[in-house]
């Protein structure tokens, strides 16, 4: 029997989790949840309602969730509440991820088709790993850090709690991106970002504050 876990979110993330966990089997999606519902289902699953239906649903003997939330301190502040009433987290791979065998995976991380795990690469909790990423060797992404598609982080990088990789984004090997950092779209990283600066262009140079 297949187990049941609930979806927190019904957005864009949340449409590519369903698929995620379909390609994966094994996983029945009992439902959705979001704080403010568009609609009665979302690519055939069911939206059962808003966070106040979360205790039921435990009580029901649902006991697994995934985050479908983008803003890292948005993930994380439901993680808490989420696990305050007992729901547990597994990391999602997609299957056609490449995963070196010592890559670490930390809890209720997803990794979505065709990324890379490096050897010795360590993703922390509740992070997204975005379609296409390449995570090198020795990599380190702190909890609720977010590598959007196709970007492309070298050897020895070390990405700070809640920050972002934009999509397209490269990072030169052994730079340190800090706690709540952006990397704009598309930008080139050859030296370290402070926490909570935004950075963009080639090279990256810091725009404003976060």
């Amino acid at each position: 029997m297949a187990v049941k876990m609930l979806i927190l979110g019904a957005g864009g993330h949340g449409r590519a989790l369903i698929e995620l966990i379909r390609d994966l089997g094994g996983i029945e999606i009992a439902g959705l949840v979001d704080a403010a519902p568009r609609g009665p289902a979302m690519l055939g699953v069911p939206v059962l309602g808003d966070e106040s239906a979360l205790p039921g649903l435990r009580a029901a003997g649902i006991g697994l969730a995934c985050l479908a939330i983008g803003a890292a301190p948005a993930r994380l502040a439901a993680a808490a509440r989420l696990a305050a009433l007992g729901f547990a987290f597994p990391p999602l791979l997609h299957p056609s991820v490449i995963r070196a065998g010592s890559a670490e995976l930390g809890e209720g991380s997803v990794v979505l088709p065709r990324a890379v795990l490096g050897a010795a690469s360590r993703v922390g909790r509740f992070c997204i790993v975005n379609t296409g990423a390449i995570l090198e060797h020795d990599v380190e992404l702190g909890d609720g850090a977010h590598c959007a598609p196709g970007s492309v982080l070298s050897g020895g990088v070390r990405v700070g709690a809640g920050a972002l990789i934009g999509a397209g984004a490269a990072c030169r090997p052994l730079v340190a991106i800090g706690a709540g950092a952006v990397v704009g779209l598309g930008a080139a990283v050859t030296e370290d970002v402070p926490p909570g600066a935004v950075v963009g262009g080639v090279p990256a140079r810091r725009l404003k504050d976060a």
